[in-house]
């Protein structure tokens, strides 16, 4: 009997702790802000809570799952049938889609751990014309000069597109300026020649590789038409890149056993002039299998290297590509320049070499 009433009395005394403890009580422990504009910028909701208990209450910590979530909250205690209240801020910048983040918060209550909850969708904010056409070209304005189609098989034709708009309040025309030669292998399209006020157009281009005789990195550049004015000037100039490869992808066993082979080639020093002369010398070229080498293209990026091509180059023959080089206006010291020679060698098509001299 004594150990059931002792029992009880402990009972009846934690009940009495438990009355005499803070107990914190929320209006609504989630919020769902629906659909917010990310361009919108941050958005808040107040969560309101009363001390339902005995004792003051004190939130010691309020503690918010991931960054973009900001809580502030009552710091003082609240006092017996008093009331405070958590702001949580969620930020939505860079963070489009849905998001569901915890609030925690942590106090002496006779439930010392809750939780409210805050939900809803980010609708991501639309880039501005402006933002996207910053290239101006005369009284339209464009996201780029330059359209590079990448790298195309001989043979194929590849095609890509130029954005344009006008983001003036007037009416202007369009169309573009180009050369039989580049008209050859350069196929474009202009979208929409007469232009309203805000509205975009494309120019549409299709580079036939049959038709270009070159390989390697190939540019054909146009000039933009507006209002019909011919300015032939870099403000107007577009520039269409592609890279020619030959296409060894059909090549039979036998066709690969009776290739040429270009023996690696080494590279080519001219020796030593003084400034103002002209140093010449030859680049080898050694075909070590069967069927004729031929040589597509040898070219280097600086201007200042004249390059002279030679012709096909029998089995076991050897080829002489010539180099000269004008040294005037060159100051002492040594130079090189690179050499990009291209061939029907299936395995190794490009080859680079160095081109050195030195100039007293």
């Amino acid at each position: 009997m004594k150990k059931i009433l002792s029992t009880l009395c402990m009972a009846l005394f934690g009940v009495a702790m438990m009355a005499q403890q803070p107990v914190i009580t929320f209006e609504k422990t989630e919020h769902d802000f629906g659909k917010i504009n990310e361009g919108d910028g941050r958005v808040s909701v107040v969560f309101n809570f009363k001390n339902e208990g005995m004792a003051p209450l004190v939130l010691s910590n309020v503690r918010a799952s991931c960054g973009c979530t900001t809580p502030t909250w009552t710091k003082e205690p609240v006092e017996p049938g008093q009331t405070g209240s958590i702001t949580v801020t969620y930020n939505p910048n860079g963070r489009p889609g849905r998001f569901q983040k915890t609030v925690t918060i942590t106090s002496n209550a006779s439930e010392p751990t809750t939780k409210v909850f805050i939900k809803g969708e980010v609708i991501p904010k639309q880039a501005k014309p402006v933002n996207k056409y910053t290239v101006k070209v005369g009284d339209l304005s464009m996201k780029s000069l330059t359209l590079d189609l990448g790298t195309i098989k001989k043979g194929e034709a590849k095609g890509g597109e130029l954005e344009y708009a006008n983001l003036t309040q007037d009416e202007h025309s369009v169309d573009l300026l180009s050369n039989a030669l580049v008209d050859a292998y350069l196929g474009s399209q202009v979208t929409l020649p007469k232009m309203k006020a805000n509205e975009t157009g494309k120019f549409a281009f299709s580079m036939d590789t049959k038709a270009a005789k070159l390989y390697g990195p190939v540019e054909a550049n146009l000039y933009v038409m507006v209002d019909g004015k011919r300015v032939i000037e870099d403000a107007y100039k577009l520039t269409v890149k592609a890279n020619i490869e030959e296409d060894f992808s059909q090549m039979t066993v036998e066709q690969k056993q009776q290739a040429p082979i270009l023996e690696t080639i080494n590279n080519v020093d001219l020796g030593t002039a003084v400034a103002g002369k002209v140093l010449k010398g030859q680049l080898e070229l050694k075909n070590t299998g069967v069927n004729p080498l031929e040589l597509r293209r040898a070219y280097s990026t600086e201007k200042d290297l004249v390059i002279k091509p030679c012709k096909a180059v029998k089995s076991g023959k050897k080829g002489h590509i010539g180099l000269e080089i004008n040294t005037k206006g060159m100051k002492p010291g040594q130079y090189s320049r690179q050499v990009m020679v291209i061939t029907n060698d299936y395995q190794r098509p490009v080859q680079k070499v160095t081109v050195t001299w030195v100039v007293e």
